[in-house]
């Protein structure tokens, strides 16, 4: 595995040349040989990470049912060119600005989704929305304890992302022309 590190960077928000660019090359068993890349600014804050893979892949649709606590552990690779929704909790990540790339796991990804909704929980005046913070939590309990079903989706037209399982559902991603 070979890693990269370059201190002193331009940071692309504030200008300051305290970034950290890291460029590390992995293998993913039974998806390939990615890249890993992610920018990070002592100066201000700033965060950017993605993950593209070493051979060009077509568009893809990854679609897995989360059946059982064992399946937390399925390995997802993916990219910031990527939608992850999830639809029983009414909720996506779109790509843009602040849509990082990551290899983790189908517990990391709900993580990230239960991050959101605590912080809404916690910071919101709505009484509304806090409920349905409230509630949306308790179902991705109910899924770590496997009380429940839950389906992830990640749309990627770079082809840069996977669900690694037997149980996920890939297939070609029509793209808009």
């Amino acid at each position: 595995m070979d890693m990269d590190i370059l201190e002193q960077q331009r940071c692309p928000i504030c200008s300051a040349e305290q970034a950290t660019l890291v460029e590390d090359e992995r293998d993913v068993a039974y998806f390939g040989k990615i890249f890993l890349f992610s920018l990070t600014c002592k100066a201000c804050g700033y965060h950017q990470s993605d993950v593209e893979a070493a051979e060009v892949r077509d568009p893809v649709l990854c679609e897995f049912t989360i059946t059982s606590p064992t399946d937390l552990q399925v390995r997802v690779v993916k990219s910031s060119e990527a939608t992850v929704t999830v639809p029983q909790l009414k909720m996506s990540v779109e790509p843009g600005m602040g849509s990082n790339g990551y290899v983790s796991n189908i517990e990391g990804v709900l993580h990230r989704f239960k991050k959101v909704l605590e912080e809404q929980r916690e910071t919101t005046d709505d009484e509304e929305a806090r409920k349905t913070a409230k509630n949306l939590l308790k179902k991705l309990w109910k899924v770590e304890c496997g009380d429940m079903e839950l389906k992830i989706i990640i749309a990627d037209p770079s082809g840069n992302s996977a669900i690694i399982s037997d149980k996920a559902k890939i297939s070609p991603l029509k793209v808009k022309k």
